[in-house]
């Protein structure tokens, strides 16, 4: 399976935003990873708040000396065609899901992805429920974002955080291959009880995690 995650210069509109980083790597074997940049195209728009979180300016998203979207897309898809199971993994799929098929169709690329994806969020809201006999849930929403799956999963979250389009907490710039291993860790502890990098070892798995893949 992939872990993916993209960066974008904006929310959720694929028609109008752009893609200028994409980080990924392939859960069973995960030193084979993916990481490129590129600049969005010219008509695409670029939001302020997600210059904040990646700590960019948008002269450097418009840089003209990288390679195109369409480009970092075909090394994305060429990378991946390559690993049996293309499952995807990521934290809300529609999100990145979302752009990396409607960006495909706009550059009439071949798409190497099927239709079924992982989704962490669930996933940790259903091992919560399991534990708590609740999903966690305030004002009339799932909180499970991020840095509370983080949380949940024993972790740390040592990335910038922003709140109402202002910095609430101070930290690291989001980049794609970080944030797919962050993910990567926060699956591997949730569904399997165990963690995937020696890196994160400083964050101690969670006692009600453990009890995951039987051997």
């Amino acid at each position: 399976m992939i872990v993916v995650d993209i960066e974008t210069s904006g929310g959720f509109d694929p028609v109008k935003i752009g893609v200028w980083q994409i980080g990924a790597l392939e859960l069973e074997n995960p030193e084979n990873t993916f990481l490129e940049e590129s600049r969005i195209d010219d008509e695409d728009f670029v939001e302020e708040v997600a210059l904040k979180v990646i700590g960019k300016t948008e002269a450097q998203l418009r840089d003209k000396s990288k390679q195109s979207q369409k480009e970092m897309l075909l090394h994305f898809f060429q990378w991946a065609a390559k690993i049996e199971n293309r499952d995807l993994i990521a934290h809300n799929t529609p999100f990145d899901y979302g752009f990396l098929v409607l960006k495909s169709k706009k550059y009439a690329l071949e798409f190497p992805f099927g239709h079924r994806t992982f989704d962490l969020h669930p996933i940790a809201a259903i091992k919560y429920y399991e534990l708590y006999g609740e999903f966690f849930i305030e004002e009339n929403s799932s909180k499970m974002n991020l840095p509370n799956v983080m949380k949940f999963c024993g972790m740390k979250d040592e990335r910038i955080q922003v709140k109402d389009n202002e910095v609430a907490t101070q930290g690291k710039p989001h980049n794609g291959l970080e944030d797919a291993k962050l993910e990567a860790e926060c699956f591997s502890r949730i569904v399997y009880g165990e963690g995937l990098f020696s890196e994160y070892d400083k964050f101690p798995i969670p006692d009600y995690l453990k009890n995951g893949r039987k051997k």
